[in-house]
């Protein structure tokens, strides 16, 4: 992800203050198989995450999510965490997602470095994460609730929301949203003129990046998968992408990002992310899609750091206002 989000600060573990947290937080899950020799209901259940299996309550209350992504899930699944923690470069919840459903969420600090002793603090009764952001603080977190974790973020976005409503108990729901989202991207892939058409019209993604160079992004992350699913067609460029998640590039060799259709967005100060330079130059002004008049800049925080079938929705619903504009 970002520069800022991929700063994996180690928090102090064992103050007084934070064992004290965790001791008071410490969930104790019932055994299942107790439960059911008792003939009562059980009140916990299995779920298979990339920290092998983890017993999760029935009917999770108190949930806290780690990650946009997890953030995203849960509001989408019509459940709204406790507690949640936001990006480095913002001090609220993604504005994407409805005020109505966030406002009265805790932040519980940055991601990829929560603040233990404000998680404890919930109570929760259930941590969604993955192991890029918080795998070192899995012992931790386990010791405050059952902690879900996925192994990545990004690309495996469809993959971890299947977790994400399995650990939830929200697996109903999730076919709802699996089943609206199909609709969405077949009815954008149709705007577009069909497959073929679509498949013939190459888009980039480039993302100017405060402290770091410009991103053209592969086919290996969230955007990605996006573009795959409604069948447009990729430059070339994105095939040399690292990992498949981004070709990194200085502003002079931005002619590298040519395509039929640029989508730009900036993470940071456009001045200092060398936005406002770079599509001011000679070189971005020459590119086919600027003098075509297809290039957009779309917001940030939805089209990169949103992560999420909510969050899908509003792109597809954006993508196709553009492209049919």
């Amino acid at each position: 992800m970002t520069p800022l989000l991929r700063d994996r600060r180690a928090l102090v573990a064992g103050s007084l203050a934070v064992t004290a947290a965790l001791t008071l937080a410490g969930c104790g899950s019932s055994d299942p198989a107790a439960d059911s020799s008792s003939g009562s209901p059980a009140k916990t259940r299995t779920v298979s995450t990339a920290n092998g299996d983890v017993d999760v309550p029935v009917s999770p209350k108190r949930v806290v999510v780690l990650d946009s992504g997890e953030l995203d899930s849960a509001i989408t699944l019509g459940v709204r965490p406790v507690g949640a923690t936001h990006s480095a470069s913002e001090d609220a919840f993604p504005t994407y997602l409805p005020a109505s459903e966030t406002k009265d969420i805790t932040p519980v600090g940055e991601i990829a470095n929560a603040n233990l002793e404000s998680v404890a603090a919930l109570k929760p009764d259930l941590i969604l994460t993955s192991k890029v952001r918080d795998g070192e603080r899995y012992d931790e977190l386990s010791k405050i609730a059952p902690t879900v974790m996925t192994e990545a973020t990004g690309s495996a976005w469809k993959e971890n929301f299947q977790v994400h409503a399995e650990a939830l108990g929200k697996q109903a729901e999730a076919k709802k949203v699996l089943a609206t989202y199909d609709t969405q991207v077949a009815k954008v892939t149709e705007a577009l003129g069909g497959k073929e058409k679509a498949a013939a019209t190459d888009v980039n993604f480039v993302r100017f990046v405060e402290g770091a160079e410009i991103r053209i992004y592969g086919k290996q992350n969230y955007i990605g998968s996006l573009l795959a699913d409604i069948g447009t067609g990729r430059p070339p460029i994105t095939d040399k992408a690292k990992d498949g998640f981004s070709y990194d590039v200085s502003p002079e060799k931005i002619d590298l990002a040519d395509a039929d259709v640029i989508f730009t967005s900036t993470y940071g100060d456009p001045g200092k992310a060398g936005t406002t330079k770079t599509m001011n130059s000679g070189l971005w002004k020459g590119l086919k899609a600027t003098k075509n008049d297809k290039v957009f800049k779309v917001d940030d925080r939805l089209w990169i750091a949103g992560i999420g079938y909510t969050a899908a929705g509003k792109i597809l619903a954006e993508f196709e206002t553009l492209m049919t504009k």
